[in-house]
């Protein structure tokens, strides 16, 4: 009888995460981006939202299922090459240049350059098999995108 109060005040087992395929690993890396700055603020949730959506073809809901799936995974996770190792092993070119644009969204969104921010980039670029260029492009696209939405960015000149 004891035992069973005792059990009762214990939390249930947690529930077991998904195995990350493409889609969860780069969900997982734009919240870990987003995070990074530890400033997790609405608007990078709902950029994350928007992105998945756009990628995934996922309605809002949908897309704000999969991010908070991905938040768990980002906290339980692995290393970032990791998710971008993944990324790169289960997708085309065209897939991982729009994961790489994606996560430059999300850095650029808040509208400050981080560090953190910028290494995990770095780090997933290089895992996902793509070149400095090629981030550089990234960037560029997700600085268009981001002003074609009205939104102004930081010019601070230096190379990522």
């Amino acid at each position: 009888m004891l035992k069973k109060l005792f059990q009762s005040f214990r939390p249930a087992a947690p529930a077991r995460l998904p195995d990350p395929d493409a889609e969860l690993a780069l969900g997982a890396l734009l919240v870990r981006v987003a995070q990074a700055d530890r400033d997790y603020q609405v608007e990078e949730i709902s950029l994350i939202d928007r992105i998945l959506a756009r990628l995934y073809q996922h309605n809002a809901i949908e897309a704000a299922k999969v991010r908070a799936t991905c938040e768990k995974l980002h906290a339980a996770a692995p290393e970032t090459d990791t998710f971008g190792k993944l990324i790169r092993e289960t997708t085309g070119l065209e897939e991982r240049l729009a994961a790489l644009d994606a996560l430059w969204e999300v850095v650029l969104a808040d509208g400050e350059l981080d560090e953190g921010e910028l290494k995990i980039v770095e780090d997933a670029r290089k895992a996902m098999g793509l070149s400095f260029a090629d981030s550089q492009k990234a960037r560029a696209r997700a600085q268009d995108t981001i002003t074609a939405q009205g939104d102004t960015l930081p010019d601070t000149g230096a190379p990522t």
